[in-house]
């Protein structure tokens, strides 16, 4: 089967910053998900948390105008913004095991039916870094995935069960690829939007899981 062009990492990250609720905590995970805060609306006064540390950040630096003892844990330039604060990870993970976060944004090398997340090893390499998603996932009361629907060697990552090792159980709400917005439900994962010329059919066969099409399916929504 043949396939119509798949959208960027900047187009996962756009869609995926629709979901940020309105006066929420937020902490985005490295990678893709930092991506989210280029495109944050302002008017939904968003406030970020890293887990290195640092509540109130907004806004990603320029290249010229980048601060070194300014990051996020992924390693990204911040802006200085009015009332930001900072303290040790103890702290931190404190607001993250108490259920502060209304929202993480993580990525995923595999997501499960049942919206188990492995992201922190590939089994063949034995190695990886769990970092702060397993408490993020267990923490945070919404778990929204990016990633690409597919691996390198075009296998699913969407599977009827995880092979990789798990970061957290049932914890998954939403999985936005770069061909799918899929919503995981107790009775299965609904297919909500699909990219520009792709059709379920094909989404569906880069899934392992079957698919229930959402009968409010509409075109994956981009900048």
């Amino acid at each position: 089967m043949s396939y119509p062009k798949k959208l960027n990492k900047e187009d996962i990250a756009f869609r995926a910053s629709l979901e940020l609720p309105s006066d929420s905590y937020v902490n985005l995970g490295i990678g893709m998900p930092s991506l989210c805060a280029k495109y944050l609306q302002k008017e939904k006064n968003i406030t970020f948390q890293a887990e290195n540390g640092i509540l109130g950040f907004n806004e990603i630096s320029k290249e010229d105008e980048q601060d070194e003892n300014l990051i996020d844990a992924g390693g990204q330039f911040l802006v200085k913004a009015p009332g930001m604060s900072f303290f040790d990870s103890a702290e931190s993970f404190g607001m993250i095991r108490g259920n502060h976060l209304d929202m993480t944004v993580l990525g995923a090398l595999q997501v499960s039916e049942k919206g188990d997340l492995a992201n922190w090893m590939i089994k063949d390499r034995g190695i990886g870094s769990i970092g702060g998603a397993m408490d993020l996932v267990v923490g945070a009361k919404e778990v929204i995935v990016t990633m690409d629907h597919v691996t390198k060697e075009n296998k699913p990552k969407i599977l009827k069960e995880c092979d990789f090792p798990l970061t957290g159980i049932n914890c998954v709400n939403k999985i936005i690829t770069d061909i799918a917005v899929i919503i995981v439900e107790d009775q299965g994962l609904i297919l909500t939007e699909i990219a520009e010329g792709w059709s379920t059919e094909q989404v569906q066969s880069l899934t392992e899981p079957k698919l229930i099409v959402s009968n409010k399916l509409i075109r994956y929504i981009t900048k």
